[in-house]
């Protein structure tokens, strides 16, 4: 019998590995590629064919052999008999690639947000369902297993009654993330849906994973949303938001999400949920898998988890039944937030003195702008469970700023613009 090192063995795991195409290999697109990279090491998966409009070059092919390339999607997908596709493109390019993969009988590994819009969602996936084909989307931080211990840990009653769940994300992006590419920072192009927001986008995932926690992920389960959409950059969409929703579950329970969020930090640091109870609180800091449990009358407990990859689980799914961990249906409650998103007032311009500008990080020149204090309040909006505009230090509001979330329909005042500080600056 060969043994797993040899060539003939190496022949057989080749044979086995499923095909891929992967449409975007640039940008965040480059995680999917050394992801393909790593699973195919494993013999899961190969990569077939790549989709972008300028060819990838021999080193950032490296280890990856020599897949046809096109930037012809639908084209792609036929010859080289892909049998999943993954989808890293511009969000308002999402749902029609996904319908392109699905009438080909591909499998799909969409990124989020899985659509800009809750019609072309639906759209999404009734296609999808149609064809009979499985769907993954993007969320890469419901694959970890931490996800389950908190909430094994809130059903076994370790920090009693939940009173709510908080989550922050205090990231900062300078100027040119903006400028990488004309989709980014706008809520529409060229008459089609966008929302590249900071709600909707970079930091999704504070949101997604507070839902999956929460256990109202689905469509159904929202109940209500309060936004506040403000922006310190000179974009169309929201760089420094919060949102309250709220959930209704089956068995008659509800549930309470607040997130505060920014693109604008003084000090970026990991975003986080937290999850507030009678008897204590979990907070879990998403990216590194970590959880820390305090509760009355114990230490504090500090796990790190292991996280299964989105791909590897649809492989396994496609290959003996593996339940998806991410299937379109249990990111709808999150799309009812892109959607409140979409149709919400414009995103309120933060006035010139509640911002300041830096040197960017990206060490290209580029510069930043920085909300005042925008930390702290990130983290006394999940620590309080309260938006921007309610957080108070006793003497008077801690944003000055904020204004009570908008009426549906209701256009809140606009501050002047904030004037773009380098040329080319999206606007």
């Amino acid at each position: 019998m060969a043994s797993a090192s040899t060539p003939a063995a190496a022949s057989a795991s080749a044979a086995h590995a499923l095909p891929v195409v992967l449409a975007g290999a640039r940008g965040h697109g480059r995680w999917h590629l050394a992801n393909i990279r790593r699973l195919a090491q494993e013999g899961l998966v190969r990569l077939a064919g790549v989709c972008e409009l300028t060819p990838l070059d021999e080193n950032e092919l490296d280890g990856l052999g020599a897949p046809e390339q096109s930037a012809d999607f639908a084209a792609l997908l036929e010859s080289t008999g892909a049998r999943i596709a993954v989808v890293c493109t511009p969000i308002h390019t999402h749902t029609d690639l996904a319908l392109a993969a699905a009438e080909r009988g591909v499998h799909l590994l969409l990124e989020k947000p899985p659509a800009p819009s809750y019609a072309e969602f639906e759209r999404m996936v009734r296609g999808v369902r149609a064809a009979g084909v499985a769907c993954q989307i993007g969320f890469q931080s419901l694959g970890s297993h931490a996800v389950t211990s908190v909430r094994d840990l809130i059903a076994d009653g370790a920090i009693g009654t939940v009173r709510g769940i908080g989550a922050a994300g205090a990231w900062s992006r300078d100027l040119a993330y903006w400028e990488r590419a004309p989709w980014a920072g706008r809520r529409r192009l060229e008459g089609r849906d966008v929302v590249d927001g900071v709600l909707t986008n970079p930091l999704a995932h504070a949101v997604a994973t507070a839902l999956r926690i929460d256990g109202g992920d689905r469509a159904e389960d929202v109940a209500g949303i309060e936004l506040e959409l403000y922006r310190a950059n000179a974009i169309e969409s929201d760089d420094t938001s919060c949102v309250r929703l709220r959930t209704a579950h089956g068995d008659g329970t509800t549930g309470e999400i607040t997130a505060a969020v920014t693109l604008c930090a003084e000090r970026p640091g990991e975003p986080y949920v937290v999850v507030h109870g009678t008897g204590g609180r979990i907070t879990f800091w998403y990216k590194q898998d970590r959880l820390l449990l305090e509760r009355d009358g114990h230490a504090a407990e500090t796990t790190e988890h292991a996280r299964t990859d989105l791909l590897r689980n649809l492989v396994a799914h496609l290959a003996g039944g593996e339940e998806l961990l991410v299937p379109p249906e249990r990111t709808g409650a999150f799309m009812r937030l892109v959607e409140a998103v979409r149709t919400a007032p414009e995103p309120r311009p933060l006035p010139g003195s509640a911002w300041r500008t830096e040197p960017g990080t990206g060490g290209d020149g580029s510069a930043r702008r920085i909300v005042t204090g925008i930390d702290d309040l990130v983290a006394a909006g999940a620590r309080e469970l309260a938006l921007y505009s309610e957080l108070s230090d006793g003497s008077g509001p801690r944003a000055p700023w904020a204004v009570p979330a908008a009426e549906p329909g209701r256009k809140p005042e606009q501050e002047p613009e904030p004037k773009p500080e380098r040329k080319g600056a999206v606007a």
